[in-house]
């Protein structure tokens, strides 16, 4: 069975089919963890969704259906812990809030899955979604480390990256990977493909630097 902690480590693409369809394998997990996972995911699914309509890509929408299936998965797993944790009413009761929480966040998954199934339509066809979505006051941007970057092979914390320009690093494309919400020991390294989300101002900023125009970011 799949561990948990997907979030901030390398992923390979894609991973959705393996979750949907590997055999649930009951194991005592901790509620607390998988809340935390759930939660982590549900803030992440939604800006992924949205950056594969901005920027048309198919394999950003492959890491959704991938997150979307991990989160059916922890919902099942939380399900079956409640129902042997249950042993009276009043312990159902208890439980039943923690299953709601659940049930919402896998009510978000779902609705980034239905966003990503817009690229079925075609390029061609959602033209117009890509340039309204860009007209927001918080954009999704990308960009990437170059080979003489001064960002290349240092830390999203020593560069201060949100403190800095309100930008927030939501996933970084490696290769063939995917870091999920990359903390702030994650070192970028040349070639990285980062997903950003933030304000125009603080991009410009975020950009000017990575490419090599300005010395920091303070």
């Amino acid at each position: 069975m799949r561990k948990l902690g997907i979030l901030g480590r390398l992923q390979k693409t894609p991973k959705w089919r393996q979750v949907e369809f590997e055999e649930v394998e009951y194991k005592a997990l901790s509620i607390k963890d998988i809340l935390v996972e759930m939660k982590n995911i549900s803030e992440l699914i939604i800006d992924l969704a949205y950056s594969s309509l901005i920027f048309q890509d198919e394999e950003i929408a492959e890491e959704v259906k991938y997150l979307e299936a991990r989160m059916d998965h922890l919902n099942y797993e939380i399900r079956l812990i409640a129902m042997m944790a249950a042993r009276t009413k009043e312990d159902a009761e208890k439980l039943s809030g923690i299953l709601q929480i659940a049930e919402a966040a896998e009510s978000l998954s779902n609705a980034a899955g239905d966003i990503v199934k817009i690229l079925s339509l075609g390029k061609d066809k959602i033209k117009f979604l890509s340039r309204i979505l860009k007209e927001a006051e918080e954009k999704i941007f990308r960009i990437k480390i170059p080979s003489d970057s001064p960002a290349k092979d240092r830390s999203i914390g020593d560069l201060r990256v949100e403190t800095e320009t309100g930008i927030k690093i939501i996933a970084i494309r490696r290769k063939d990977y995917w870091i999920y919400d990359p903390g702030s020991h994650t070192v970028l390294k040349e070639g990285d493909t980062l997903i950003l989300r933030g304000d125009e101002e603080g991009y410009k900023n975020l950009r000017d630097f990575i490419k090599g125009k300005r010395r920091d970011l303070d």
